[in-house]
């Protein structure tokens, strides 16, 4: 069921508003609690479609909640996903100001460059890698804009999945080159090791969250394009950082990707 327009466009002038000012909310569902995960994803397209009003850019995908762990706590069977916007490429070479955020945290996660359009609802990890160009190393900055970065299912899913920022390093690979599903990583702040992970985490293989996303937008009519790139999902648990901080994420033969914030 469709939620009214009147009350779609309220969420989204919230959302907007919250993002804007660097200020948390109270989660959508507090005022509306039988808010659907499928109103939640009508929510999180016009939101967008708001920001490609401003002048924005769709550059890719980004997928949520891939380790079975995650799901298990929130409830769920299924990834969700979000889009990743042209504003939210950060340059690796420069720091990133902390003031643009409201309580972030990092997570490492694989890239995926799409060298092909492709879309439909039967589509498999193999079909996947066959279109992909690179795979390279990526951090991704998530941000809630939800009071205390708590949340349900639908809220998250209405607010983009807590997308805020990216980084993507310099080493692309073609995704022959190596064994995806078993990559490992070590995600550190100022040089301590705070969290481990492997890509396996992800759905088993990470092109397995990418088709996964691919099938799910397929519902919709909609799929990946030449160009896309695709953020299939965390590999470890993410963790908060501060200004003067320094992140970075080692990856077993994909080499390393790292930020720093400043005030």
């Amino acid at each position: 069921m469709t939620l009214i327009q009147g009350t779609e466009q309220e969420i989204v002038e919230c959302l907007l508003t919250a993002e804007k000012e660097k200020r948390e909310v109270e989660k959508i569902t507090t005022r509306y609690p039988s808010l659907t995960v499928e109103q939640a994803y009508e929510i999180q397209e016009k939101l967008i479609e708001r920001k490609e009003k401003e002048g924005l850019r769709r550059v890719g995908v980004k997928l949520g909640l891939t380790s079975k762990a995650k799901q298990e706590m929130m409830g769920v069977h299924e990834a969700i996903y979000g889009y990743l916007l042209d504003d939210m490429l950060s340059p690796e070479w420069e720091p990133i100001p902390f003031g643009g955020f409201i309580h972030p945290k990092a997570e490492p996660e694989i890239a995926f460059l799409i060298d092909e359009d492709i879309q439909g609802t039967s589509v498999t990890a193999d079909d996947i890698l066959a279109v992909t160009k690179y795979i390279a190393p990526a951090i991704e900055i998530i941000d809630s804009r939800y009071l205390d970065f708590k949340f349900t299912l639908a809220d998250v899913v209405a607010d983009n999945c807590s997308s805020s920022k990216f980084i993507v390093g310099n080493k692309w690979v073609s995704p022959e080159a190596l064994d995806l599903k078993e990559i490992g990583v070590y995600l550190s702040k100022n040089s301590e090791v705070v969290t481990v992970g492997t890509s396996a985490a992800v759905l088993g293989h990470p092109a397995t969250a990418v088709a996964w996303a691919v099938n799910k937008l397929g519902e919709t009519g909609r799929g990946l394009k030449k160009g896309d790139i695709v953020l299939s999902g965390a590999i470890s648990e993410a963790i908060s950082f501060q200004p003067g901080d320094t992140i970075v994420a080692q990856f077993a033969e994909l080499g390393s990707v790292s930020f720093s914030c400043k005030p």
